[in-house]
């Protein structure tokens, strides 16, 4: 038996196109997961650029990223803030998809390289445990696709694979790396 692809099989008209299908429990479900990592992003990266949410801003997190060993450290702050806006932004509404989880991979790689305490259980806090599941968030929706409710949805990554997934860690962790040998 073939296993349903989930687009209807049927036309009200003789050659006519298949009707589309009704958009399902994991679209709605990936929808719930790309406002949830998206947004928390966007409102890092909106912390560091604009201040808002209670964010520092853009020189006070220069100073910080400077603290840190990135020099300039507006500038490297000003590349996490736009990753992190953009690249949530891009999650949340579902468009380009792909390269929109390298953005947030990317961020997310320095952050859990800076981590103070990479013990995934620990009492102390989460310095690792945070941008590891963002980052896994990222890559999920870039392997599942954005799906139906999205920007992206008439785009042939809308259903994800292993292309774009490969597409997000390749160009995310790379990103990422890069950023840090600049450190």
């Amino acid at each position: 038996m073939k296993r349903p692809t989930g687009r209807a099989r049927h036309s009200t008209a003789r050659g006519a196109a298949p009707a589309p299908a009704a958009v399902g429990a994991n679209d709605a479900g990936v929808l719930v997961l790309r406002l949830a990592v998206g947004l928390i992003l966007a409102g890092h990266g909106a912390q560091k650029l604009f201040g808002w949410f209670g964010g520092p801003g853009l020189e006070a997190t220069g100073k910080q990223f400077a603290e840190l060993g990135w020099d300039p450290g507006v500038f490297f702050a000003g590349l996490a803030g736009v990753s992190e806006f953009v690249g949530g932004l891009g999650l949340a509404v579902g468009l380009l998809t792909p390269l929109a989880a390298a953005a947030c991979i990317g961020v997310l790689v320095n952050a859990m390289a800076i981590a103070p305490e990479l013990d995934l259980w620990s009492a102390a806090g989460t310095a690792f445990v945070l941008p590891m599941l963002l980052a896994v968030g990222a890559l999920t929706v870039a392997a599942v696709g954005p799906r139906r409710l999205s920007l992206d949805a008439r785009f042939p990554w809308r259903d994800g694979g292993w292309f774009p997934a490969g597409l997000a860690v390749v160009l995310g962790v790379a990103g990422g790396l890069i950023v840090l040998a600049l450190k």
